[in-house]
């Protein structure tokens, strides 16, 4: 298994309830796998932590055998990048949007992030608030892919979308992974969408991950 993410004995409280408890945990840094579970399980903040948006409480964390406590969080996130369940615009053009990611990318930059989300250089200069809920999704996903990132963390990112443009968005995910340009960790929302786009699935279950042997996937093996 490629170096990825390591979590062991990794607990995260907040007040007086365990979200976490002492999660030891895997993620490979190849692939896509797929943290599945109930709501309020724990999946949001496992993502959050591997970016440091969150911090445990207990525990350690590595990426690619390095602590996360030892890395720089802005020099992390541009190496782990996070697209959230809700696309939100900043103002303006979606340039402007490419830009606020990396302020030096040029045009012919800004044209090849949206080419790799499958989006025409027209849409550069469109207004963001005029896009649809898919080009939104796809430009939220250019957006943090132009600042070059290894990993992709994928907070249930289709959960708002209808089906069509639900696919749409896998398959460019997809797509990335398979030309090599991306590992992902994905919150999938359906049993089905886990079985279509996961290499390896980690249930979250009473606030532990454990790899689930359970899966028919599509794409790839539990293991």
């Amino acid at each position: 298994m490629t170096a990825g993410f390591v979590l062991r004995g990794v607990s995260v409280r907040r007040g007086g309830d365990t979200v976490l408890d002492a999660v030891d945990a895997e993620i490979p840094g190849q692939g896509v796998t797929a943290l599945w579970g109930p709501s309020g399980a724990g999946k949001s903040t496992t993502l959050r932590l591997l970016n440091r948006l969150d911090v445990p409480d207990d525990g350690s964390i590595t990426y690619d055998g390095t602590s996360l406590d030892e890395l720089d969080p802005h020099r992390l996130r541009r190496q782990v990048g996070m697209v959230f369940q809700r696309a939100t615009p900043f103002a303006g053009t979606v340039a402007d949007n490419l830009a606020v990611a990396d302020p030096d990318a040029d045009r012919d930059g800004m044209v090849e992030s949206l080419r790799r989300v499958s989006l025409d250089a027209a849409m550069l200069d469109r207004d963001a608030d005029t896009l649809s809920g898919g080009e939104l999704q796809r430009m939220c996903l250019a957006r943090t892919l132009i600042t070059g990132p290894e990993t992709l963390l994928l907070d249930e990112p289709t959960s708002a979308l209808d089906a069509t443009p639900a696919r749409e968005f896998e398959r460019t995910v997809l797509d990335l992974v398979d030309e090599g340009a991306l590992t992902v960790v994905w919150i999938a929302h359906d049993d089905e969408q886990v079985s279509r786009v996961a290499d390896r699935v980690l249930e979250i279950r009473d606030h532990r991950i454990v790899e689930s042997g359970d899966w028919q996937l599509t794409r790839g093996r539990t293991s």
